[in-house]
């Protein structure tokens, strides 16, 4: 499945569109993170417990909206978008969108 950012791929002609696709997971952060979390605010630097976290989090609202595209035939999704929000105290959503199509 091909992933872009652009309404357009070089090279390739959109066919189909399937229409929007997206995916999404909230994650809470762990006890043991939060507290080398609040040393790191203290002293400075990068919080690479929070940074995997996202990471994790990153990849797989991608796959979950890789595997809605597959569902509808897709074979690629263009014009994709991240969007991040706090739902609860500790817990944050990371939500992926984009327009499923089919390619040549």
């Amino acid at each position: 499945m091909f992933l872009t950012n652009t309404e357009v791929i070089p090279g390739k002609t959109i066919t189909t569109c399937h229409g929007v696709v997206s995916g999404s997971t909230v994650r809470a952060k762990h006890a043991g993170r939060d507290l080398m979390a609040s040393i790191k605010n203290i002293f400075g630097g990068e919080l690479k417990g929070y940074t995997e976290l996202l990471g994790e989090s990153r990849d797989e609202a991608i796959e979950r909206m890789k595997s809605q595209a597959d569902q509808m035939g897709a074979n690629a999704i263009v014009n994709v978008r991240f969007s991040t929000s706090s739902v609860a105290d500790g817990a944050a959503e990371i939500y992926v969108y984009g327009t499923a199509v089919t390619v040549e």
